[in-house]
């Protein structure tokens, strides 16, 4: 078990519950006017499956997964239905199959040197009009953090990174963390087409 898995593990109560109320709808107001009515989402890296609840109770097809099978077991019981437990490595699913991906504060934990293959896995599972969403810790740097590794993004690094993939950048903008105490964190928003 990897640090970060260990950490969710460990913490996957506390964190489901200090995630699963947290107020992100402007997040949401950047996505889902990208993603077709009724259309295909899969949560990539779902956590507390707050996300995906948003967008199963809009009307949306939700596909959910995550990497730690605690927070997998919470979010499927939150959720109604179950959420694969899988990283972003083993997901498998057919290419097109999603109008949006959504991995918000998932892909970060991914290291930067692996973040262009998975992009590019995922970016094949969108269809031709799909948007792809992630978000990381505003910086440049890859470290760990109160035992999580973190791969911590900016606009010069994201450049750089999607500059051999077919992936094109629509939208990047800051925000602050949206959990109460955390305002003064930084996150880099991003918005994915093909």
């Amino acid at each position: 078990m990897n640090t970060t898995d260990q950490y969710y593990t460990e913490n996957a109560q506390s964190f489901f519950d200090t995630t699963v109320n947290v107020d992100v709808q402007k997040l949401y107001d950047h996505f889902l006017p990208h993603v077709k009515p009724n259309g295909a989402i899969l949560d990539a890296g779902c956590g507390s499956g707050r996300d995906s609840k948003h967008f199963q109770d809009l009307g949306y097809d939700v596909t959910a997964f995550d990497a730690n099978e605690l927070l997998t077991q919470l979010a499927s019981e939150h959720l109604g239905f179950k959420v694969i437990h899988a990283t972003f490595d083993s997901y498998q699913a057919t290419p097109e199959s999603f109008d949006g991906i959504w991995a918000c504060a998932s892909l970060l934990h991914v290291p930067t040197e692996e973040l262009p293959s998975v992009l590019n896995k995922y970016g094949e599972l969108l269809t031709p009009k799909g948007v792809f969403y992630c978000s990381f810790k505003y910086g440049d740097t890859d470290q760990i953090r109160n035992g999580r590794f973190f791969s911590d993004m900016n606009e010069t690094k994201l450049q750089k990174m999607l500059a051999p993939l077919t992936l094109n950048i629509c939208l990047t903008w800051i925000s602050s963390d949206a959990r109460p105490g955390r305002e003064s964190e930084k996150w880099l928003n991003v918005l994915l087409n093909k």
